[in-house]
Order: structure tokens, then sequence, then C-alpha cells
């Protein structure tokens, strides 16, 4: 079962970057024996550099040389070339990477209109040898930011190809969403372009706000430092830059938001990379978590937090775990699910957590959230038996929730303030095959999403009645 990343604009690589580095870290944590396994083909491909070849006969020998599954996409060289120059310069060669120069200019219509059909030819090719070394393909992950121009624009159009290309494929979406004070004047506009694609085009979005990142980064600090906690900070510290010193945390506070991302990605992908009892495949979340195809946004929520900062803290109790990923203050996105509706919720545990415990925690959350009155059991499980480096257990929760709403009704309110006196307008619609329309069509597929969540949320509250069941005469 194979995952296919593609990082886009800067954003997405240096995500994608912090993925890889913990990715690596992960697996050579538990694989000892330099072996190329089952786990570490889901994201590597192993390659004999002397004969070029990656065939069959390579499976289960010795580690020669990995190569990430994964396209790195940029229309500036800046981050792709930092990679290309970092630690990680030999899990990527020439051919998974399309760059150019100039950059999208935190517009969308560059990034989709200009360079899209610019670069189809290009990354559809590359999109093609890469999945021919996949045996199961079994999803794609994009990974952007919804402010700028090529992780918006260029983004959601490598989504659009996915599907044409790959229809059958799933394709998941960790969008990073600007905050209020964003300093790009056009995210807005950009923001409310790529929803409409993502609306469309996408089967799962997890919606990741620049602003909780930073709150989550914050709290970590305080935990470290407060001194309550027996926290020494190890030196390889997953919070830190790959440079491993705790100083990188002023100097770059990027580098511990984009971490937490990565930590986000991989404990989604860790059911895929490593035994459990409980197995889970991306697909099944996609399949479980969204009974309509339009309401595809996850809030996801990382717990305990001190697994993010790599501390040595003493493990609290289990249980807090399950109640700290319902409150908000572990919430990726500034949303409060408990007070709003469900219409499912998956945990995805790692580490050493038994099945016991996990059906007791949901039967002890339970009356304390509110589900649709029809989906009433409608939770999803994974256990994954590696945990995070260096600590016992982990948790993953995401939940498709009314939530989401407000965060897209502020969007729309920053979109209307700039479309209202058609502010920077101009610069979108001198680009080729950029009309005004797209402006109105996507503000109105935005429109279209929230109503969508008010008319769910009109029904919170009401009866829980069970379904009328058939009545068969005998």
């Amino acid at each position: 079962d194979l995952s296919l990343p593609f990082a886009v604009g800067q954003c997405g690589n240096q995500v994608g970057c912090r993925f890889w580095d913990l990715a690596l870290r992960e697996h050579a944590a538990v694989n000892k024996k330099g072996i190329y396994d089952e786990a570490l083909s889901s994201f590597f491909r192993n390659v004999d550099t002397r004969s070029g070849g990656d065939g069959p006969g390579i499976y289960k020998g010795k580690i020669c040389s990995l190569k990430a599954r994964a396209l790195l996409i940029d229309m500036e060289e800046g981050v792709v070339n930092e990679i290309l120059q970092g630690p990680l310069r030999d899990v990527f060669d020439s051919k998974q990477l399309i760059t150019d120069v100039s950059g999208s200019g935190n517009n969308w219509a560059v990034g989709h209109k200009l360079y899209g059909y610019q670069y189809q030819e290009n990354i559809v090719e590359k999109l093609r040898k890469t999945a021919e070394h996949c045996d199961c393909l079994q999803c794609f992950f994009i990974i952007h930011s919804m402010g700028g121009g090529t992780g918006s624009g260029l983004g959601t159009f490598v989504l659009n190809l996915l599907e044409d290309e790959f229809p059958e494929v799933y394709r998941f979406v960790t969008s990073v969403y600007p905050s209020g004070e964003d300093d790009v004047i056009t995210s807005p506009y950009n923001s409310v372009l790529a929803m409409k694609e993502l609306n469309e085009h996408a089967d799962c979005v997890l919606p990741v706000e620049n602003e909780s990142l930073f709150d989550i980064v914050n709290k970590i600090n305080q935990m470290v430092n407060s001194g309550k906690l027996l926290s020494t900070v190890k030196q390889n510290s997953l919070v830190t830059s790959s440079a491993g010193s705790v100083k990188t945390l002023q100097e770059k506070p990027f580098d511990a938001m984009n971490n937490i991302v990565a930590n986000l990605l991989l404990n989604l992908t860790s059911s895929a990379r490593f035994e459990g009892s409980l197995n889970m495949d991306l697909n099944e979340i996609s399949m479980n978590l969204v009974p309509f195809p339009r309401l595809h946004y996850l809030v996801s929520s990382l717990t305990p937090l001190y697994t993010l900062a790599d501390v040595n803290v003493p493990s609290r109790r289990l249980d807090q775990m399950f109640s700290d990923a319902f409150s908000r203050d572990h919430q990726l996105i500034q949303a409060d699910p408990k007070h709003s509706l469900y219409l499912a919720c998956a945990l995805l545990v790692r580490g050493n957590v038994q099945v016991s415990d996990l059906r007791r925690n949901i039967e002890r959350l339970k009356p304390s959230l509110h589900f649709v009155s029809w989906n009433q059991e409608g939770w999803k499980t994974g256990l994954c038996s590696v945990p995070p480096v260096g600590h016992s257990h982990s948790l993953l929760s995401l939940a498709n929730n009314t939530c989401v709403k407000p965060t897209f009704i502020e969007l729309k309110e920053r979109f209307m303030k700039l479309y209202k006196k058609k502010a920077h307008l101009h610069h979108y619609l001198q680009i080729d095959g950029m009309e005004q329309s797209c402006f109105s069509e996507a503000v109105s597929s935005l429109s279209d999403l929230i109503e969508e969540y008010n008319e769910l949320d009109a029904t919170k509250g009401g009866p829980r009645t069970d379904p009328s069941r058939l009545k068969i005469a005998v």
C-alpha cells in the first residue's frame, strides 16, 4: 500500500522536508539491521546505484540507497535547493523536482493558470514515472499552503491533474491556512480560489491554521521551560530543525510549526508503515469519515503535545491523552468540536495501548460529544504498535465536525472586504484564462459549503430517533 506525496510551494516543501527527516528517523529507530522492509517501502524505494535499478530482487535485502517516493514542486528554487544541499540531499534526485526561478508572486492565477499549463506535461510525465515504481498506489498526498501563489494555485492544479490521470486513487490534501494577520495582502483571494478546487477535487482535506500551530509551539515552549516537568530537551529534538540545536526555535519559528504538520502526517501514515493490532489504511479514513462528498474537511488534533517536543517527560495518564484530543488546545485549527456536531471521528493511536483502552475511552467521552442522529456509532479506530521516537504513546484524532464552519466564514469575510472594492483584481485578470467569473464562482462555492454546514448544525440537539425500520409482513 503506497502513498505518493506531492509537496507544492515553499510551505509545502518545508513541511515535506521535515516529514522525510522524521520518517527516516522513525524507521532508523525500529529498523536496526538496515534491511529494506515493507515498512520502508511505503515511502521509499531502495535503489542499487551501481546497476541503477530497483527491481524486485532488491526487496528484503540490505538498504543500498533510499529514494523518497515524492515529487517536489516550487516555482522558486530556494527551499528545494536548501533540501538538496541539506542532510536529505541523497533521498531525492533531479527526476523528482520541478522548479522555476521567478515564483508566483502571491497570485493564485499565476500558479494555476500560467505555471499549471506551462508545466502540465512535465508534471504528468514525472507523476507517471514515479507511479510506475508503486505496486499498489493507494493515495496521493498534497502538502501546500493556501495563502501564497504557488501552493494555492499550482497545488490545486496538481490536484486536478491527479484526478484526471488516476481518478480511482484517493487524494488527501494537507492545507495550511493563513491567519487574519497574514502579511500577504492577497491571501484571502488565493485561499478562496483554492477552496473551490478543494471542494470539487479532494477526497479529504486536513486544514491547518498558522495561528493554531503558533499557539501549540508556545505551549510546548512553556512546558519545556516551566521546570515543573523533568524536561531535558534531547539533542536530536523533533521540534528543532535538523541542525538539532534548540536555538533554532527562536531563529526560525516556522521550523517548529512545520514540524507539527509533519508529525500530523507521520501519525496519519503510521498504520501504513508499521504493524499494529488495528491497522487503518488511508482509504478507510475517507470511506468512514466523509458521508457527503463536499464535507470532507477534517479537524485534526495531536496529543500529548510533549511527543512533538521530544523532551523527557514522564507520561501522564493514558486517559488524559484521549481527553486532550477533544479540547481546543490541541486542535490544529482554531475550532471547538465539543460544542459542534460530529459526523464521524477517527482515533489513530500509536504505541503501547490496548484495544480495550480505546473502547473504554470512547465510551467515556461519547456522552459529552454531539453526533448526528444517524451516525451515533461513527467511530473509526486505528492502533499502530510503533510509538513516536522516544515516547510510549501518541494519538491523532480526526473529526469530521461542523466546527470548521467559522474558519470558512471568516475567510469569506476577509475575501469580501477586498472583493467589494475590487482591490488587487487587475493582477489576477491580466493572466491569460483568468476571468472575473472565477472569483464569483469561488465565493459562491464557499457560500454553498457554509450553507451545508448550517443545515447540519440546525439538526443539532434534535431528538435522537432511530430510523424507522422496515415492517415485514409475515
